[in-house]
């Protein structure tokens, strides 16, 4: 039997049941998003599970949704089972003013410097990374660079017609 979205998709409903949410299948990759005490659980039983085998950890992100309160920043994991070749993508929300999401490294080594670039970036604290210190950017930053909290440009400058930018 081949592993198809709707395979996985009852799969989770099954193990977790209305704990998941707002499923959808974009160009073919099927999403749903989590409670954030979940993603340990659910990463666990994608990894586990002799018939999803999600074993593979190819990206973990931050996203930054200013107008969502109580869950403002999103982490984005991307798996891939290799053997079935199928991909899936869920989100765990967390509030901006505690951005506390469980570290995914004891399962996935992989996960260590996505986890630690999307601190950097984002702010989110990884609850049990082994070394969660920023990557990219110097130390003394005390700003988390790709929130949308700060506007795309200056918005003082005076040498700029907005009618030349459709504004």
């Amino acid at each position: 039997m081949a592993l198809t979205n709707e395979v996985v998709q009852q799969k989770l409903t099954e193990k977790f049941g209305d704990q998941l949410t707002a499923w959808a299948e974009t160009y073919g990759m099927l999403s749903f998003a989590a409670p954030k005490d979940l993603n340990l659980k659910i990463l666990q039983y994608l990894f586990d599970d002799e018939v999803l085998q999600f074993r593979f950890l190819t990206d973990i992100c931050g996203v930054h949704y200013p107008d969502r309160s109580g869950e403002e920043l999103a982490v984005v994991y991307h798996l891939h089972n290799l053997a079935d070749n199928v991909r899936l993508r869920f989100k765990v929300f967390t509030d901006i003013t505690k951005p506390d999401v469980y570290s995914a490294t004891a399962l996935y080594a992989g996960a260590n410097w996505m986890e630690r670039e999307t601190y950097d970036f984002y702010g989110v604290n990884f609850t049990g990374h082994p070394n969660l210190k920023r990557v990219l950017n110097v130390d003394e930053m005390d700003y988390f660079p790709l929130r949308k909290e700060y506007p795309l440009e200056d918005q003082s400058r005076i040498d700029k017609d907005d009618e030349m930018f459709g504004r």
